[in-house]
């Protein structure tokens, strides 16, 4: 078995998260695990806006849930 490892471990970050209608979905601080990654679940078959916030760092993305998507995401990247 292989696994991913994260830069950054049990760190805070500010997670907002909406579907394309403008629903907020997430609105929180979530610590990263261990391994460095956020723990999501998200209502399947459907795409989000998303932005996470750490340390004056901040990124924005648009991930989906359809049945061809990836569950592991590893291309957000903090500037």
């Amino acid at each position: 078995m292989t696994g991913c490892q994260g830069e950054l471990i049990e760190e805070e970050f500010n997670v907002y998260i909406e579907d394309m209608e403008g629903n907020e979905i997430v609105n929180e601080a979530l610590t990263s695990q261990s391994n460095g990654f956020i723990d999501l679940w998200l209502p399947r078959d459907k795409t989000y806006r998303t932005v996470i916030e750490h340390d004056g760092k901040r990124v924005e993305s648009e991930i989906s849930t359809f049945d061809n998507d990836n569950t592991c995401i590893t291309t957000m990247q903090l500037m």
